[in-house]
């Protein structure tokens, strides 16, 4: 029958769409009538609904901390050539190696025109000693200054070397505020921000003057933590003085704390002053990084105009470094982008290992509705022979059975996006992370339609049993 036509009961027309209101408010009566009941029911849907959420927004904060982490150091623009042992073939040949040196810079910036900048970069490993303190950062790096814009550094306070203090081997350094904190003490220990400009840090025992300060870097979460502890007075310790972790950058994720702990020289004075004398040759930790007079970068860092020119950037890169290096391939590229399949695949991973577990959540919820409708049926055979005899339809039945299911299911998915809140909260409250969850409407609306699947695929067969019941039959049931 199509919805345009019209059953009849005896002489009396009935409209289907009325007909179809009347059935939902009978099967809505009917959930009334058994609350705690239909609580019951919903609970599997409740928590299928919920844990799914809070899946997502785990998955999602932590896929949006990771990509804000990659922007952080360069982005997917950024490639990174290291130095790599020879391939078996060429191992005959490896006192030919040469390694990374500035010959290959002034080469890709000349015959690469596709890659934008080049920043090479010597490594030191050394302790900062200033005020007493001695502090380690995570390495040093000799770089020019254009390794500013390469790992989307910027300036707080001061300035950057430039080109002439390079050229002259000055002895001055850039420094980020987890060393600033580890040697003056944090705002919050010292009640005040210390900008140590003009000041003396020993590296490895060798006078440098800091010229300039990085501002201090953090995710959007940490940020908002310490704009919450800023408005919100924190408990007072023995010495009177709120404590913090913000400004150690260490709660905004690793990548932000090596960013605050970077430390920059001249990359000539690095040369002059570290890596050219004998002390260098006599540390076995530089052992990998040449020997006395040995001027070979660390690393060299190169970018691209866009992420499309990528690919032919890299094959710019590699021609040019192979007349450079005499045919020997001695490098290795290490792009973000590796970084970035890397978050997606996790991502992608995780949200299915939690969907797959709230979709457990769910089934369960949904036998747990068909257990209860077929349940309700047997209580219910004489008011369905009673419905039939007086007219009801097989379908107004099997629509009536079908809707009470749906609305349960629905009723609990409502009521799980809501618990999902109040779970996301909970965990975020007991188990604090880098990265806040992020509830997106996406997640929302395919919990709640998942809830509305499992409602209506466990009322079907409870509806098509109550529809098929023989009324008489029905009525003879005691």
């Amino acid at each position: 029958m199509s919805i345009q036509e019209l059953e009849t009961v005896g002489d009396v027309p009935v409209n289907p769409w009325g007909q179809l209101g009347a059935t939902v408010v009978a099967g809505m009566r009917e959930i009334w009538a058994h609350k705690f009941r239909s609580l019951l029911t919903m609970l599997g849907i409740i928590l299928g609904v919920s844990s799914l959420v809070a899946m997502s927004a785990l998955v999602s904060g932590m896929e949006k901390g990771a990509r804000e982490a990659l922007v952080a150091i360069g982005g997917l623009e950024k490639v990174q050539i290291e130095a790599q042992e020879l391939p078996v073939d060429q191992r005959p040949f490896a006192d030919q190696a040469v390694g990374i040196t500035l010959n290959d810079v002034y080469a890709l910036q000349q015959s690469a025109p596709l890659v934008t900048e080049v920043s090479p970069e010597m490594r030191l490993w050394g302790t900062l000693s200033a005020n007493g303190k001695r502090f380690r950062p995570w390495y040093l790096s000799g770089v020019w200054p254009v390794a500013l814009d390469m790992n989307e550094e910027a300036i707080q306070y001061g300035r950057m070397f430039n080109a002439i203090d390079d050229q002259m081997a000055r002895s001055v350094c850039v420094i980020g505020t987890a060393t600033r904190d580890a040697l003056w003490g944090s705002p919050e220990e010292v009640g005040h921000e210390i900008i140590p400009l003009g000041k003396t840090v020993f590296i490895n025992g060798v006078p440098f003057t800091i010229i300039g300060m990085f501002e201090h870097y953090e995710s959007d979460q940490a940020r908002k933590a310490e704009e919450y502890r800023k408005t919100h007075p924190q408990p007072q310790t023995n010495n009177g003085v709120a404590r913090s972790k913000g400004w150690s950058g260490r709660d905004g994720g690793w990548v932000y704390y090596l960013k605050n702990a970077t430390v920059y020289i001249p990359l000539n004075t690095m040369w002059m002053k570290f890596r050219s004398g004998a002390a260098f040759a006599a540390d076995r930790r530089y052992a990998s990084l040449g020997t006395v007079g040995d001027p070979r970068l660390s690393s060299l860092n190169v970018k691209v105009a866009s992420v499309s020119l990528l690919p032919a950037a890299l094959q710019q890169v590699q021609n040019v470094l192979m007349i450079t290096h005499k045919g020997l391939e001695d490098f290795t590229f290490r792009t973000q982008e590796d970084w970035a399949d890397q978050i997606k695949t996790f991502s992608h991973n995780a949200r299915i290992s939690g969907g797959l577990i709230a979709g457990i959540s769910l089934l369960v919820g949904g036998i747990g509705i068909m257990n209860i409708m077929l349940a309700s049926i047997s209580e219910r055979v004489r008011e369905i022979g009673i419905r039939k005899s007086v007219g009801a339809s097989t379908g107004a039945i099997f629509i009536q059975i079908l809707v009470e299911s749906l609305v349960i299911a629905l009723l609990g998915g409502l009521a799980g996006l809501v618990a999902s809140f109040i779970l996301v909260n909970t965990i975020s409250s007991l188990s604090p992370t880098e990265n806040a969850p992020i509830i997106t409407v996406t997640a929302l609306a395919v919990a709640f339609a998942f809830s509305a699947l499992v409602g209506i695929a466990a009322g079907i067969f409870p509806a098509i049993k109550a529809a098929r019941l023989n009324p008489i039959q029905a009525l003879r049931y005691d």
